[in-house]
């Protein structure tokens, strides 16, 4: 049996096994099979997409395998990943599928499930899936066929469940902010969002075209952003990436204030009005050291999650916490809303700073990040890290001379095809060097 699931769903190159037309009408099959097994009555389904150009040829090939498996569906069109997890609640749907391949670019997809609660499906489920795709795919009878239908109403309700999260007694009616949707799946909601709320908002990036959702924009890539923020004298900046789950926000400066300091910020400000449930906050194993230590000083208990939102919201729940997130950006207000959402966690930052009257730039600087040096190294195949040729040696060597004034995490990416080498240290010169040796000791044969 194949595992298909990555740490975010099913993701790959269009094209490429699996990510076909005939795989996913499969998957849409398998997993309404499973659905209509482990429910009673009638079984639904909802489907959104981000704007990619393939979602086109992905929404068919999904609502056909849903609908021979006797699963009604509705059909969303361009939506954001937590848009179709509040969704899945509000229209009473069995499920939520998401096809999008998020921050990567368009020659990427996949597609994404949300349960009932507008959770991520569990691993029990997932696997029963996997078992399911591994037989013939059969159609129910005539009979049994399902229907699918439009739901016209649900960008408005999307875009008022994101305002019901602020404080509408804050007024932001004297801050002027740059908004970067990655011409992705924001595209046509967050600026009704944001003005609607008061802001003076100028946007970029809110033209797909199919082919440049996340290109040189958005959360993965800030620099234009940053110079836009500049440009119009703006308050702050926003930058999405093209499902709308990543936030990355930038200063008056230009600079950038990536998910470890945004989570910190609401952290902070969350502990002083006692909303931090358990002032438990979870991170990952990339979280920022220097993040960790601020918490540690607010009296916070940090958790450490493997990478992944889903994992995140796994210790979360564990933990009793409300708040946790990624240096990425991906950040999760569980008293808020059930995923990651971007937009809505750009409104708690929003909040916080109507009502601390401190700017963006002031709230990050109250944490000192570590120097972190990422870099990724492109692989074909599945490399073997744990048995790499002088991988071991060369970590122990990094290690004693990082002392502990840094930090190493190498790992293969869930979501690309990608080794992952992270040095984190006080000195930026010394986590640089580190990480180019190690890179060259993993790329040697």
């Amino acid at each position: 049996m194949n595992n298909f699931f990555g740490t975010d769903g099913i993701r790959g190159e269009v094209g490429v096994e699996p990510i076909t037309a005939d795989f996913l009408l499969k998957v849409g099959w398998a997993v309404g099979s499973v659905l209509r097994e482990n429910e009673d009555g009638n079984v639904s389904v909802i489907i959104g997409k981000d704007t990619r150009v393939s979602g086109y040829l992905f929404e068919s090939a999904l609502e056909a395998g849903f609908l021979s498996a006797g699963v009604n569906v509705g059909m969303l069109g361009p939506m954001p990943s937590p848009a179709i997890a509040y969704l899945t609640q509000a229209f009473g749907a069995t499920a939520g599928v998401v096809i999008s391949a998020s921050h990567n670019p368009y020659q990427d997809n996949g597609v994404k499930f949300f349960s009932s609660k507008g959770i991520k499906l569990s691993d029990d489920v997932q696997k029963a899936i996997e078992k399911k795709l591994a037989k013939p795919m059969i159609s129910v009878n005539s009979a049994a066929i399902g229907k699918a239908k439009r739901y016209g109403q649900a960008l408005g309700r999307y875009i008022e469940f994101c305002k019901s999260t602020f404080d509408k007694t804050c007024d932001l009616s004297n801050l002027k902010i740059v908004i970067d949707c990655a011409n992705g799946a924001t595209y046509h909601i967050a600026e009704d969002v944001f003005k609607e709320l008061g802001a003076k908002i100028i946007m970029i990036n809110n033209t797909p075209d199919g082919y440049n959702i996340n290109r040189d924009c958005g959360a993965t890539d800030t620099r234009q952003l940053q110079q836009e923020v500049l440009k119009q004298s703006a308050d702050l900046g926003i930058a999405f990436d093209g499902d709308g789950d990543r936030l990355i926000m930038v200063d008056h400066l230009g600079e950038k204030v990536d998910g470890d300091e945004l989570v910190y910020i609401i952290a902070s400000a969350w502990k002083n009005d006692g909303v931090l449930k358990s002032n438990t906050v979870v991170g990952t194993k990339m979280t920022n050291l220097g993040m960790r230590k601020a918490l540690l000083e607010l009296g916070l208990t940090f958790i450490e999650a493997d990478v992944g939102d889903k994992h995140v919201m796994d210790e979360l729940v564990n933990n009793n916490a409300i708040l946790g997130g990624e240096g990425s950006g991906h950040i999760i207000c569980l008293n808020k809303s059930t995923s990651g959402d971007a937009i809505v966690a750009a409104l708690q930052v929003l909040e916080i700073i109507s009502k601390s009257q401190v700017n963006l730039y002031d709230l990050k600087s109250k944490m000192t990040k570590y120097p972190q040096v990422l870099l990724n190294i492109k692989t074909e195949s599945n490399v073997d890290l744990k048995n790499k040729a002088n991988l071991v040696d060369a970590i122990s060597l990094i290690e004693s001379k990082l002392s502990d004034k840094g930090r190493i995490l190498i790992r293969k990416s869930g979501t690309e095809a990608l080794v992952r080498v992270m040095v984190e240290c006080i000195d930026l010169e010394l986590a640089t060097e580190s990480a180019n040796y190690l890179v060259d000791v993993i790329k040697s044969k």
